[in-house]
């Protein structure tokens, strides 16, 4: 039989009109539930916010991470990687989502001024003492994490499947993911291996502006750590040793060439030379100097010619001091990963769900935002998987007011990470958790 091509339409906009109230009620349920929730959010924000810890010491706040999964129902597990907390929610048949928080917080003194301004000091393995405070909003990362398990718990009529939760250790030093999954994450610990991963993390752009561009929107990265081995005297007889701080000083200078002279123009590359340790006293040449360096790049090839060139550098640097070979410099490879690559199709879907949220406009896409130098382990969790799909978005914090005055001044940032004065604006505590809850929501829609 055949039939009329217009008899469809009644039917196509029956089901256009459903599509449209679900998708409203969903959003309706997210702003009233995370309203709602927005004192009791804040004031865990603010709690974490004043009791920051360094990478892999995070016990107090793998703890609230465990309390708050624990009362809404969640399976929880402790313990991997050192500190890491994740919490497991089932419900019915459908795909595995993994959402990830990290807790950790940076070797920063705070200068804010917040009432709630950390004045925490801690002491490192080493036995040095350094003030800390979460930097790089990380603090803001869990409060998100919980807003959006809660609700997710108590609206479980809005989603089908398998949700796991993640608070993390030690994103810092680019080493929590990878200590997560080599402990077993989804081994030993039984954790289910999820067909997606979200994530968000702090930008410190005006509150309201969120992040979500497809693509390579991260460098990967390599932390490096190398030891300058020489003959220590007294100062007054450079002659007699075999000065170490002389070596890295040449060295610091040689690496910038590497750059410059090593990688195609066209491609982005840094080495940042982050410290260097040597001696203690004015007229003592120490026997030794530590020089603590970070690589940045896009693509392995880049990778191999920075630690190449640094390794070819430090030994011409050794025989030019006469250093026997089993004095030559050392290099310890640490914390690392790929360039952060977001799966084009899974934050097309993020994307068109926050624009009922915040707006089209305030949505920065890849057409607005470049790639940064920036690097995370966010995807490690998953990069050693068959399925490999994630997406990481970026949520305002920054006062709004603030940044307009930024940008009239010609500043990019009213403040950056990792500095003294970085703060989240408290209005973006109810907003990151309903971004978070959006986009996971979404997720999980569009796999049905």
């Amino acid at each position: 039989m055949k039939t009329n091509k217009y008899s469809l339409f009644p039917t196509l906009l029956l089901f256009f009109i459903n599509s449209l109230y679900a998708q409203t009620d969903i959003s309706q349920i997210i702003e009233t539930s995370i309203d709602k929730d927005q004192s009791r959010l804040i004031e865990i924000f603010k709690d974490i916010h004043q009791n920051p810890e360094l990478g892999f010491m995070e016990t107090r706040t793998a703890g609230v991470v465990e309390k708050e999964l624990m009362s809404l129902g969640y399976e929880v597990k402790t313990g991997i990687g050192e500190t890491g907390v994740v919490g497991i929610l089932k419900n019915g048949n459908g795909p595995t989502v993994m959402y990830r928080a990290d807790m950790d917080a940076n070797a920063v003194k705070e200068t804010t001024g917040l009432p709630y301004a950390s004045t925490k000091v801690v002491k490192r393995e080493d036995g040095s003492e350094t003030p800390v405070m979460h930097a790089c909003g990380h603090d803001a990362h869990v409060t998100w994490m919980l807003g959006v398990a809660k609700l997710m718990a108590e609206h479980k009529e809005l989603w089908k499947g398998t949700l796991i939760m993640v608070g993390q250790p030690a994103e810092e030093p680019i080493l929590g993911a990878e200590a997560m999954v080599n402990d077993g994450l989804y081994t030993t610990h039984g954790v289910p291996q999820p067909d997606y991963l979200f994530g968000l993390h702090t930008a410190p752009v005006g509150v309201g502006l969120v992040a979500a561009a497809t693509g390579v929107r991260m460098a990967g990265t390599d932390q490096i750590d190398i030891t300058f081995h020489g003959v220590g005297g007294h100062g007054s007889m450079p002659n007699l040793t075999k000065d170490p701080v002389v070596m890295a000083a040449s060295a610091v200078m040689q690496y910038q060439a590497i750059v410059s002279r090593g990688i195609d123009p066209k491609n982005s590359a840094v080495i940042t030379v982050g410290s260097i340790q040597a001696g203690s006293d004015n007229n003592v040449i120490p026997a030794s100097s530590l020089v603590k360096v970070n690589l940045r790049w896009f693509n392995e090839h880049d990778r191999q010619l920075l630690i190449e060139g640094i390794k070819r550098i430090n030994e011409g640097i050794a025989h030019a001091y006469n250093m026997p070979k089993d004095k030559f410099p050392e290099m310890k490879m640490k914390g690392w990963s790929t360039p952060l690559d977001n799966d084009v199709e899974l934050t097309k879907t993020v994307q068109n769900a926050l624009e009922g949220l915040v707006g089209e406009k305030n949505i920065l896409k890849e057409d607005r935002l470049p790639s940064v130098m920036g690097s995370e382990d966010f995807h490690h969790l998953v990069v050693h998987n068959k399925i490999k799909r994630y997406c990481y978005a970026q949520v305002g914090i920054a006062p709004p007011e603030m940044f307009e005055q930024a940008l009239q001044e010609g500043k990019v940032f009213p403040f950056g990470a990792h500095n003294g004065d970085f703060q989240v604006d408290l209005d973006a505590i109810p907003l990151g958790t309903k971004v978070g809850a959006t986009g996971l929501l979404a997720i999980f829609k569009e796999s049905e």
